[in-house]
């Protein structure tokens, strides 16, 4: 909604927003754009008079604020219906969908187009460093595509259809699928259906770009598919195979079919990302950019902010930021970071905070994801909105006397800066603020200086 915003505001409107707790990278690029954001839901908003309100999927019905605009009979839409009817139309529109690495694979591509001088709009659920800001309406007048994110999450509390239904893409990019979002979907099977309600929308001139390891996407474009489909995979997947990618010495060696497209060189962690990359070069042929362009454009991307973002060092000690949350999300993060960092110590931190992870419908496959981890600390909040409703400890209980469990957060920071030594690197991983932890962590780690020299020196011991 942050970044709907900000389309509204380049399109030339008076904006301004309410919601709470709202925290960085959002809360600041709205103050760097000039919109107004206001704590809480009072009907005094009101008296903005707005022309219409646009609503978030996070309102629901009592909230006050929302109860006042059905009372009256106030104009308003959702934010996916607000951006298709505003934004989209008329646009050629390149969608990234899946379970997970859209906001990356999105970032990527909106770049290779950057970069080729495609000068595209686009709206992306997290703050790609090479832009920085979540959304544009254009980057020149002339431009006429447009990058989004697709969430399958639903549009609206008086919309329950997948908000990527209404953007329309000509060029689509399906990830992966996985469940996740137990509280809208009961299963797997309810989610392919939203996609192929996606995929239902892709005209015939389109282009579909699928994961080619994916059952799930397979089952979803056997249900009927009308558009040409190019299949992508991080190694050759058999005859007249699709996009892949070779190890070779400097890079990877990015192949279509048998055909060599160039050496892609960089310095982003895990399989994941190379996945990403291969998805959003096929995208950006689709529209004309040469695959040995897009190629040199990633390896000038900057990833984005909360996906493996070095908040600070101190004393040897690197802490990260990232945004995973699902369980394969944490393993493939662990995972990357296991590969760089051989076998230096890993910190986990993690808060399961998304709605899912609250539920604990996936609480039993997280000692799994977070099996190279040296130490875990999980934190689950006592009370608010964010409350766990299972035992964290007790789903923590297979990783044994390597996992700590907390509730209490300067408790927590405390725990893990005992624990710290010169080399280590803390991995916080949560969806939400997680109240601030990784400043706490930086600004407490000086303060353990002594217990870094009385470590090494029980080490040399």
């Amino acid at each position: 909604m942050g970044g709907v915003a900000v389309l509204a505001r380049q399109a030339g409107h008076k904006v301004t927003g309410c919601d709470t707790n709202v925290y960085p990278p959002m809360s600041t690029q709205l103050q760097a754009q000039g919109i107004e954001l206001i704590e809480g839901w009072s009907v005094d908003q009101l008296q903005l008079k707005p022309d219409i309100y646009v609503i978030g999927n996070v309102v629901t019905r009592g909230n006050p604020l929302m109860e006042e605009i059905l009372n009256q009979g106030l104009p308003y839409t959702s934010g996916p219906q607000w951006v298709a009817e505003h934004v989209l139309t008329q646009r050629w529109v390149l969608a990234v969908a899946g379970t997970h690495g859209k906001t990356t694979t999105a970032s990527m591509l909106a770049w290779i187009l950057e970069d080729a001088g495609y000068s595209p709009g686009f709206l992306i659920g997290g703050v790609p460093e090479n832009f920085g800001l979540s959304a544009r309406l254009q980057g020149d007048q002339s431009s006429n595509f447009f990058v989004i994110e697709a969430d399958e999450y639903d549009t609206a509390f008086f919309d329950k259809r997948s908000k990527f239904v209404h953007y329309r893409p000509r060029t689509l990019i399906l990830n992966n699928l996985e469940y996740d979002h137990a509280d809208i979907f009961p299963d797997l099977q309810a989610i392919e259906t939203q996609f192929h309600h996606l995929v239902r929308t892709v005209p015939a001139i389109g282009r579909i770009v699928v994961n080619a390891r994916e059952e799930a996407l397979k089952r979803v474009i056997e249900r009927g598919c009308w558009s040409k489909l190019e299949w992508f995979a991080t190694r050759s997947f058999g005859e007249g195979a699709g996009w892949h990618a070779l190890q070779v010495e400097g890079g990877l060696e990015i192949m279509q079919g048998d055909n060599a497209q160039g050496i892609l060189e960089w310095n982003l962690l895990g399989e994941h990302n190379v996945m990403n990359a291969l998805a959003a070069i096929a995208a950006a042929r689709h529209v004309g950019v040469p695959p040995a362009q897009a190629i040199e454009a990633l390896a000038a991307f900057k990833s984005v902010k909360r996906r493996m973002e070095l908040r600070g060092e101190h004393h040897g000690v690197r802490v990260y930021d990232d945004f995973a949350h699902h369980p394969t999300a944490i393993a493939t993060t662990v995972a990357g970071l296991r590969k760089q960092v051989g076998t230096a110590r890993i910190l986990a931190l993690l808060e399961p905070r998304s709605n899912t992870m609250k539920l604990g419908v996936m609480s039993a496959q997280l000692p799994a994801a977070l099996g190279q981890a040296d130490l875990v600390f999980g934190y689950g909040a006592r009370e608010g909105k964010d409350k766990l409703g299972w035992d964290l400890a007790q789903a923590l209980t297979p990783l044994g006397s390597k996992a700590q469990t907390f509730d209490d957060l300067s408790a927590l920071v405390q725990a893990v800066v005992r624990q710290t030594r010169p080399g280590d690197h803390l991995l916080v991983m949560s969806n939400g603020s997680f109240g601030g932890v990784h400043q706490k962590i930086l600004d407490a780690l000086p303060c353990a200086e002594l217990a870094f020299e009385n470590n090494n020196s029980k080490d040399q011991g």
